[in-house]
C-alpha cells in the first residue's frame, strides 16, 4: 500500500505544505543569490528519474554563472566555483528547497535514490539498473552517509576521487534503498537526515 499509493500521496501533501511554509524563506532566498552574482536563481541539472526518464533538478545557485564549464560535475571543498552565500546554503541543504517542487511535480519522492546525472546512470551495469527502477528523491542513505561529501572529497582531483571511491558507494546505498523501501525506511531516513543536519553522523556498513 506505501509503495502504490501511499508514498505518492504523501509526497504531494508534504511538499505541498513545505512549498508554502517555506516560500517566505525561498523568496528572500531568490534575492540575495540574485544580488550577490549575475546568473539564474535557480539552478537547473540535467539528472536521470524514473526509468531512467531525464528531468531537470531545481536548486537554489550556489556558484558563479556556468560553473559546470568551468569544472566537472564534483565540488571541492573550497571550490573557488562557490560563491559565499552558496556555501552558507550548501552548508544547511537550503539549495535543495525549490527541490520540493519536484516532488510535487512527480519528477521525485522526498525519499529515494539521489538522482544521478545521465553520464554516470549510462553506465549502470547488472544490480544498478534497479535504482532507475523507483523515483530519485531529496534524502536516502548515501545522502546521511556522505553528508559531509565536500570535506571527504578535499580539493585535489575530486571528480576522478568521486568515481573511484564515492560512486561505487553510493550505488550501492541506493540499491539498499530500492531493496529495503518501506513507510519504515522512509520515515527512518526523514529523521537521520533532520539528524544529519544538526551535525549527527550516520554510516551504513555495506
Amino acid at each position: 500500500m506505501w509503495i502504490c499509493f501511499g508514498k505518492r500521496f504523501a509526497d504531494i501533501v508534504f511538499s505541498g505544505v513545505a512549498l508554502v511554509a517555506l516560500s517566505p524563506i525561498m523568496a528572500v532566498v531568490a534575492l540575495l543569490v540574485k544580488l550577490e552574482s549575475p546568473g539564474d536563481v535557480v539552478y537547473k541539472g540535467l539528472r536521470s528519474g524514473l526509468g531512467g526518464t531525464p528531468f531537470n533538478i531545481l536548486k537554489f545557485r550556489t556558484m558563479v554563472a556556468d560553473a559546470e564549464s568551468k569544472g566537472g560535475f564534483s565540488t571541492a571543498y573550497n571550490d573557488p566555483r562557490l560563491t559565499k552565500l552558496g556555501r552558507f546554503l550548501r552548508r544547511f541543504k537550503i539549495d535543495e528547497f525549490p527541490q520540493f517542487y519536484n516532488v510535487l511535480r512527480g519528477d521525485m519522492s522526498l525519499v529515494g535514490p539521489r538522482p544521478q546525472v545521465p553520464a554516470y546512470t549510462e553506465k549502470y551495469i547488472g544490480e544498478e539498473k534497479c535504482i532507475l527502477s523507483v523515483r530519485p528523491g531529496i534524502t536516502d542513505f548515501s545522502s546521511v552517509h556522505f553528508s559531509n561529501l565536500d570535506k571527504i572529497l578535499g580539493d585535489e582531483n575530486v571528480d576522478a576521487k568521486y568515481l573511484r571511491e564515492i560512486e561505487p558507494v553510493k550505488n550501492k546505498l541506493r540499491i539498499k534503498y530500492v531493496k529495503e523501501l518501506s513507510f519504515c525506511t522512509d520515515l527512518t531516513l526523514v529523521l537521520w537526515t533532520v539528524l544529519a543536519l544538526l551535525g549527527v553522523k550516520r554510516r551504513w556498513n555495506i
